[in-house]
């Protein structure tokens, strides 16, 4: 009998499943000979943390539903490594989750254990350099974040919509749109800026962004789980397995590897989205639509935007945000870095570069994240974590050690924001409005912010319109 090599099974076996190109559906004026064609109640764009948490909730609510992912697998920004010579998981993207109910009862329902994390340093020492450099910030003491803290505290307790989304009241108070350097200023929270820098790294330079972003980032729950150490992360440390058990449960009901070739929304009985994916093209038939992606123009080809969303979307701008990790960097083992501006405001690090490289428990290995505030190209960011990593390395020392990028993710388009004076005209009035026209329900962190926990439940204020 002749053998066939086991990629071209799958292959073939993939298409028996879903279909092979018997038909031709018109959309937009184009013709698309399509290999299946089906109907579903609500079709999800983006399978990231929001859309599966948005397909699960759907699902099991007894709603028929189909996600369109462009990669080989669910989660977005949660990323896990496995080290193949000790099996040590590493969580490169989303790393902790909030101890709410929420959180508690999602875990639950894909039956997937918790356990809590601090967020320190893993027990490594802490040192802190100039990365434009590479040299140690010898004048550079790290301040007690405690007083700064407690007064944003005391500031971010004025605005308690901020955690929830962007329902802002009109005008809108003029601190949030100040940019967030200035705030820090005027109300001299400057001990806790280092602090704040470090755990909203992906928002770019903070000091430039309006207050109002940095609120939503490193919000009331943010500093309630700072002061009670009630983060939570799985038992076994591998963030990737609440995705695993999710894409159990949605089986072929997920598209991966897949995009969206054109739509058109203006269906009576429902929206057409032509999908292109691994087997061929699948014509979706979509009663509701659930988008979770960047809402980036460059990001929507082929999506029928109508004018308002293309007037609203084309004024976002975004940050670029970078993590992975480096080998034979040189660094003890027991040694993390951050990365200090000798000479800059607070002592932020300048950007684009590392925020810094952290120990993760595996010899010879460090995490980085690196920033800036705008994409950059990702053969860019790899040589610029090389030269900073190169330039920390100790003449007669470690200097013959010649680092490399062992995994690397990009996370942009991260932080999708506007200026100032957009907010303060009404941007998110506008943005809000979108919500259930032609179809659409719209979720993601362009629409809270970059925070697991906080977009499950602002999307599970969603579902009952969804569902109704």
């Amino acid at each position: 009998m002749k053998s066939f090599p086991s990629f071209v099974l799958a292959s073939l076996a993939a298409i028996l499943s879903r279909g092979y190109a018997t038909s031709t559906c018109d959309v937009n004026g184009k013709h698309y000979q399509v290999a299946d064609t089906i109907s579903r109640d609500v079709c999800v764009i983006g399978g990231g943390s929001t859309g599966t948490y948005a397909a699960i909730r759907l699902k099991d609510a007894g709603k028929s539903v189909a996600v369109i992912e462009k990669v080989d697998q669910l989660g977005g920004h949660t990323q896990t490594y496995i080290d193949p010579a000790t099996g040590v998981p590493v969580n490169l993207g989303v790393a902790v989750f909030h101890n709410t109910s929420l959180v508690l009862e999602y875990f639950a329902r894909l039956n997937v254990s918790l356990t809590s994390i601090g967020i320190s340093g893993g027990g490594a020492s802490i040192v802190y350099n100039d990365f434009r450099t590479g040299l140690i910030a010898s004048n550079y003491t790290p301040s007690n974040p405690a007083p700064g803290l407690a007064a944003y505290g005391a500031q971010l307790a004025k605005y308690p919509y901020v955690e929830t989304g962007f329902d802002l009241p009109y005008p809108v108070p003029e601190d949030l749109l100040l940019s967030f350097g200035d705030f820090v200023e005027k109300y001299s929270l400057q001990s806790a800026m280092p602090f704040i820098y470090g755990f909203a790294q992906g928002l770019g330079d903070i000091s430039s962004l309006p207050t109002l972003y940095v609120f939503k980032n490193f919000g009331s729950d943010i500093l309630r789980l700072i002061a009670t150490g009630g983060f939570l992360t799985t038992t076994l440390h591998n963030n990737g397995l609440l995705y695993q058990s999710a894409q159990a449960v949605l089986g072929k009901d997920v598209y991966f590897n897949s995009t969206v070739m054109t739509m058109d929304r203006s269906g009576r009985d429902h929206a057409t989205i032509v999908v292109k994916t691994p087997t061929g093209m699948v014509e979706m038939q979509c009663k509701k639509i659930v988008f979770t992606i960047p809402p980036k123009l460059n990001n929507l080809h082929g999506f029928d935007l109508s004018h308002n969303e293309t007037k609203l979307f084309q004024k976002f701008k975004n940050t670029g945000y970078y993590t992975g990790l480096v080998r034979n960097s040189g660094i003890p083992d027991n040694t993390s870095v951050t990365n200090i501006g000798a000479d800059t405001r607070f002592n932020s690090p300048t950007l684009p570069g590392l925020y810094g490289l952290s120990q993760v428990g595996i010899p010879g290995l460090v995490d980085f994240k690196y920033g800036g505030a705008s994409s950059l190209s990702d053969a860019f960011v790899k040589q610029d974590i090389l030269a900073a990593t190169k330039r920390l390395q100790v003449v007669g020392k470690n200097e013959s050690a010649e680092p490399e990028v062992a995994v690397f993710y990009s996370h942009t388009p991260f932080e999708c924001h506007v200026s100032a004076e957009e907010i303060k005209n009404g941007f998110y009035k506008k943005l809000i409005a979108l919500q259930g026209q032609r179809r659409t329900w719209y979720t993601g962190g362009a629409f809270h912010t970059h925070d697991s926990s906080l977009l499950w439940a602002f999307t599970e204020e969603l579902i009952p319109s969804i569902l109704a």
